[in-house]
């Protein structure tokens, strides 16, 4: 079975995402990946799109350390604290993927993050297939 990415009918299609993702393999499961650098300074202090660009580089580098890459994310959710910063995230995001191939995704404001200066933060769950598990 490959990737199959659901839209069935019954439910708003949004371009920006897909309600459903299946795919056979083992799951991975990352902690959410804030504006960090490697010596846990906050990149784009202040800058949510310097600040969404260093989330990715971090997810990037955590599924390469698991094995998976971009492409095995089935599922995000995106934390933030001001909905204006809505659609620099979701530019971001969508340097990611190809068109309608959206991870499923929840998209949420909250009052802060671990820092305050973090602007964001996204939870991925990855399925690295069975043909490329460790």
């Amino acid at each position: 079975m490959t990737t199959r990415y659901v839209n069935p009918p019954g439910v708003r299609e949004v371009a920006a995402y897909t309600h459903a993702v299946l795919r056979p393999g083992v799951p991975v499961f990352l902690t959410g990946q804030v504006a960090w650098d490697s010596d846990g300074k906050v990149v784009g202090a202040g800058d949510i799109a310097a600040q969404a660009a260093q989330v990715w580089r971090n997810i990037r580098a955590v599924l390469a350390g698991a094995g998976a890459g971009l492409a095995d994310i089935v599922k995000l959710t995106t934390y933030t604290t001001d909905l204006a910063h809505r659609e620099a995230i979701g530019r971001e995001r969508a340097r990611h993927f190809p068109p309608g191939r959206f991870p499923a995704s929840t998209f949420l404001v909250v009052a802060g993050l671990a820092d305050p200066e973090l602007l964001v933060e996204i939870d991925v769950v990855a399925v690295v297939p069975p043909e490329r598990r460790a």
